[in-house]
């Protein structure tokens, strides 16, 4: 959000300009300086329950600067966690076997069983078989031991069959379903956790404090910072030149800065308006013409040293 310090005074400024346009120097306009803010608060409404700074302050990089309460989103936080257990416990019932191995166990004494009467009868099915040619035994005999035997090899393939069964897991789209599940609350939890850190306000860039709009235990509305902050890199010279002498001026061009109980300051042309400022109604007769503002921005090469809201003189060229 860019709000300028000296944004009243803008139309006093364009008056001076043109007064000195008619009998002042021709190498020194009338100014300001600008500041840039940058202004720190939580994305929702709470109350401030701490501030670790104060106006003036100078600040570094990710330096705390305020918190406020956290506890809709800390429990918001909670909530996602939970649901994500949840979710990961869904997913591994779905990729697990459908029996539990209690279940499977007794599915493998029954196999056990059916194997064992099998062999039984595969004995008694050959011994038959050798003895009724001999006339030891009926035909009737061998068909009983024939079928006891097939009876049995059904019962051993309906157990193994039944032990596959049930070391099978869910179906494909049923652990397809808990994956996606998982993936939502997972996503959730995780913007729970950004919500949660954004209570806890630090500076984006190295700055001093400005001005502390909301003290401790006053609610911050939604979208209202709670400090100002300047970066020294986004001070900035403001100054106004008329139509002709406009092309004179050139991105990078160095000026010089005076101002009242400051030390001298330099820098260099950043920005050069296309329009002009306060132009006459509808004719730009010659005369009208001189009246033309131009707007001019330079960046100081020591920030440390503007004051933003400061009026100034501005000279093009370096500072003799």
């Amino acid at each position: 959000m860019r709000t300028p310090f000296a944004g009243p005074v803008l139309a006093l400024l364009s008056a001076l300009v043109l007064a000195g346009c008619d009998g002042g120097p021709q190498n020194s306009f009338s100014g300001y300086m600008e500041g840039d803010l940058i202004f720190i608060g939580p994305n929702e409404p709470g109350r401030v329950t701490a501030l670790a700074v104060k106006e003036g302050d100078r600040v570094a990089k990710g330096a705390l600067v305020a918190t406020v309460e956290d506890d809709l989103q800390r429990a918001d936080l909670n909530s996602a966690t939970a649901q994500v257990r949840e979710a990961e416990a869904r997913l591994a019932n779905a990729q697990a076997p459908l029996q539990r191995p209690e279940e499977i166990a007794v599915l493998e004494a029954a196999e056990r069983r059916a194997s064992a009467a099998l062999d039984l009868s595969r004995i008694d099915l050959a011994r038959q078989k050798d003895l009724v040619p001999k006339g030891a035994s009926s035909q009737a005999n061998l068909d009983a031991a024939q079928h006891a035997f097939d009876q049995n090899q059904a019962a051993l393939d309906e157990a193994q069959r039944r032990i596959a069964a049930a070391g099978i897991a869910s179906r494909t789209q049923e652990i397809a379903a808990a994956e996606g599940a998982m993936g939502a609350a997972q996503a959730a939890e995780a913007a729970a956790q950004v919500r949660l850190a954004r209570r806890t306000l630090t500076a984006p860039a190295a700055g001093a404090i400005q001005t502390v709009y909301y003290r401790v235990g006053e609610l911050v509305p939604e979208g209202r910072p709670v400090v100002s902050l300047l970066p020294p890199g986004l001070v900035k010279i403001r100054f106004f030149v008329p139509e002709a002498v406009l092309p004179k001026v050139v991105l990078g061009d160095a000026v010089s800065v005076s101002c009242d109980g400051c030390p001298p300051i330099t820098g260099k042309v950043s920005f050069i308006s296309a329009s002009a400022e306060y132009t006459p109604p509808v004719i730009y007769s010659r005369e009208e013409r001189a009246k033309l503002v131009y707007l001019i921005e330079a960046r100081p090469d020591d920030p440390a040293t503007a004051r933003p809201g400061q009026p100034i003189t501005v000279s093009l060229g370096a500072a003799p």
